[in-house]
């Protein structure tokens, strides 16, 4: 194992959507919204809980146990870790939305996780260096350092893109199931990139550096004002972990990840998987050099393939 030339951070997005307080409160937000709302803002699944952060923080100690502190990001809730190794629960460090959000207290409570990006390098004692995480994102692989940075910035995981289709039509024209694409769009701009010409981030991990993000925050304030002041995810938005990768890359920071080392289960794939497909993807050869695992919907992709938890705990193990 080798170690990091300095602290590394992890942090990790996580609600329990069906706590009766928490989902009152939604409740009356989407009621009382001011703009339009769409489904990829809304779907009930986005705050779905399925012990996704279990898999998570035990595929860390597993895979990463060099990583100095894990912070998990929360809407007053406290999530049951009662069942990861002691050595993981030192680690860990339970952060309010309050604490990130000080000085932006109107823009609370919010269901948006475009809002809580914004604020994640907010975080009182975080480590310059840091992973976000969300979290249904695993580590199926011994992970290194250098997998995460470089001596000068964060290592990418994505492609180029051309989006200039998209960027030609009004906000009333934009299809809210690209909204991913919109974001990126906004976030490439802000830091002086075009639609024909963007790095789509993977959904995977997003390594980051606090200052750098307290450097676009400074200079493009009014933006993230309001970006973490949706409740809800909007068209227009940007994705801050996007607007971090185009302002590493116009810089010269880091470099791209030129091979592939993860895996992308989407939920609107799964009609293309077979059992056998997706018991090979978590545990077959051909996952070998696949470090990172993302699985969107855990519960979704469960009922289509009832053994994936049983996969997903022979793949975070190996």
């Amino acid at each position: 194992m080798t170690l990091p030339m300095f602290d590394v951070d992890i942090v990790i997005t996580w609600v329990d959507g069906a706590d009766v307080s928490l989902a009152a409160i939604r409740d009356h937000y989407l009621g009382a919204a001011q703009e339009p709302l769409h489904n990829n803002g809304t779907n009930p699944h986005r705050w779905l809980c399925s012990d996704e952060l279990n898999f998570c923080l035990r595929s860390i100690n597993n895979h990463a146990p060099w990583v100095r502190r894990i912070w998990i990001v929360t809407d007053n809730q406290i999530p049951d870790i009662s069942g990861v190794q002691p050595e993981l629960a030192a680690k860990i460090e339970i952060v309010d939305h309050a604490n990130i959000f000080a000085g932006f207290e109107g823009s609370l409570p919010t269901f948006n996780s475009l809002a809580i990006e914004t604020m994640l390098w907010r975080i009182p004692g975080l480590a310059e260096h840091f992973v976000y995480f969300n979290d249904d994102v695993f580590l199926t692989a011994a992970a290194e350092p250098a997998d995460f940075f470089t001596a000068t910035g964060p290592v990418l995981r994505g492609k180029w893109v051309d989006y200039s289709h998209l960027d030609d039509c009004d906000a009333s024209r934009k299809d809210a199931r690209l909204l991913n694409h919109y974001n990126q769009i906004n976030s490439a701009k802000m830091a002086g990139f075009t639609a024909d010409h963007i790095f789509a981030s993977a959904h995977v991990v997003h390594p980051m550096q606090q200052s750098i993000m307290a450097r676009l925050f400074e200079q493009h304030r009014d933006q993230f004002a309001l970006n973490s002041g949706h409740r809800f995810r909007s068209i227009e938005q940007f994705l801050p972990q996007s607007l971090y990768s185009h302002a590493c890359l116009k810089s010269g920071l880091g470099r791209i990840q030129t091979s592939s080392d993860y895996l992308h289960i989407a939920v609107g794939a799964l009609d293309k998987l077979s059992s056998d497909d997706v018991h090979e993807f978590l545990t077959g050869e051909e996952r070998n050099n696949v470090k990172f695992l993302c699985i969107n919907d855990l519960p979704e992709v469960e009922q289509r393939f009832p053994d994936v938890r049983h996969w997903l705990e022979e793949a975070i193990a190996r």
